[in-house]
């Protein structure tokens, strides 16, 4: 990576920073869509990821971590090594990508995106030590969504593999999952599974709950309004001791004869 990287994707210069980078890099101001782009290039990357250290407003990565899909897998490369977040006080003017031989600023026109490039080793090692120092007074961005992996190992294990599979399915065919109106949220999203594979409210929330998705009480209060809606129903199974519990079912016969891919967009459009 010896010249500028003109009219290119971000995704594209994202790439190539991870592909030559031979140390730590500082990903410092990213822009709302370079922080996505990031966690979608760095979750398919063949090959070793550097560790990666994302200096970034606070507002703008409360904002985009609000997106179950994003989050999901940025806290699977936070658990494997490859990310870590702090949050900016004072952002500089421009989005850069320092590493130890290159600074990489990248910058924003229109619809076209530059990654203008130095390696004057002096200027460098300046703004690398400059980062560098910068990351140990950061905070740490608290991120609480659960590793992606660790979600969909829980629910084979702990629901069905049947359900597993259609939690992955029902997530790959959503742009977003942030509940918002452009797509489900993933309690939403773990009650359609429940419902669709008939496991029982009780089970589907205490996983939801210890995987760290969502407290019991936002499972049952989601289980009420999507009941209420008619997209699920419930019936009553005895228990040798304590009150029934509730297997979950699908509720409207537009969503029993979607397949996965559609079962999102239908819901969506039965919900908005």
């Amino acid at each position: 990576m010896t010249s500028n990287l003109l009219n290119h994707q971000i995704d594209d210069i994202l790439k190539s920073v991870l592909e030559e980078a031979s140390g730590d890099v500082y990903m410092v101001n990213p822009s709302r869509e370079a922080i996505e782009e990031f966690v979608s290039v760095a979750t398919t990357f063949d090959g070793d990821l550097p560790s990666v250290h994302m200096l970034a407003d606070e507002r703008t990565l409360k904002e985009i971590m609000d997106d179950f899909i994003v989050a999901s897998n940025a806290a699977d490369l936070i658990s494997n090594g490859a990310l870590s977040l702090r949050t900016l006080e004072q952002a500089p003017e421009n989005s850069l990508l320092v590493t130890d031989d290159r600074v990489v600023a990248v910058v924003h026109a229109g619809d076209r995106v530059g990654g203008l490039i130095t390696d004057d080793e002096s200027f460098v090692t300046d703004t690398y030590d400059t980062y560098a120092a910068r990351w140990e007074d950061a905070s740490d961005f608290n991120l609480r969504t659960p590793p992606i992996t660790d979600v969909r190992e829980t629910l084979a294990d702990e629901i069905s593999p049947e359900a597993e599979a259609d939690f992955a399915s029902i997530l790959d065919s959503l742009e977003t999952a942030r509940g918002d109106g452009d797509g489900l949220d993933e309690v939403t999203i773990s009650l359609l599974v429940a419902a669709k594979n008939e496991a029982l409210l009780y089970d589907i929330s205490k996983w939801g709950e210890d995987v760290g998705i969502a407290s019991k009480a936002t499972f049952s209060r989601t289980k009420t309004k999507l009941e209420d809606m008619g997209l699920i129903d419930t019936e009553k199974v005895p228990i040798d001791v304590g009150r029934p519990r509730l297997r979950l079912k699908i509720g409207d016969e537009r969503l029993s004869e979607a397949d996965n891919g559609q079962l999102a967009t239908v819901a969506q459009s039965i919900l908005n």
